[in-house]
């Protein structure tokens, strides 16, 4: 299955509610057969501007991700029950991009630069864009007639 990440704002509350709250989020999570891999509280703190979310102004959230594994089909249905929730200021699903690999370089980028392949590369881009010097076959290597 695919990994998500669930960005959640709720609204500041006391803490049993609070609790309460993410209960309900994950039993939402695992009602749509979803996997919650990983819970990160991100704290409380003050959203950058005024959010209007069930008929209240907010200007304080608490920060929460949700990263879970779920079928596709049921992302819609996830982000349409969140809507309904009076608890969730803001919701967003992203699909979680899988980490590349990255060959380590350190020993040719200990080489002085002009040894390097990334310099020798660029090094034959910039010869390519020199302009071809004019040959008069007169065994010169200037131009005779030039004041």
């Amino acid at each position: 299955m695919i990994t998500h990440e669930l960005m959640l704002l709720y609204r500041v509350m006391p803490k049993p509610e609070l609790v309460t709250t993410l209960k309900r989020t994950a039993e939402t999570l695992f009602s749509r057969g979803g996997i919650i891999r990983k819970l990160e509280n991100l704290g409380t703190r003050d959203i950058p501007f005024k959010i209007s979310a069930h008929g209240v102004v907010y200007k304080q959230a608490s920060y929460y991700v949700f990263t879970f594994n779920v079928p596709p089909i049921a992302i819609k249905d996830l982000l349409d029950e969140f809507e309904r929730d009076v608890d969730i200021i803001r919701r967003k699903i992203f699909k979680q991009n899988s980490p590349e690999f990255k060959e380590c370089t350190l020993h040719e980028e200990l080489q002085p630069a002009p040894y390097r392949k990334s310099v020798q590369e660029l090094i034959a881009q910039a010869r390519k864009l020199d302009k071809p010097k004019f040959n008069y076959n007169t065994g010169l290597d200037y131009y005779p007639f030039q004041k």
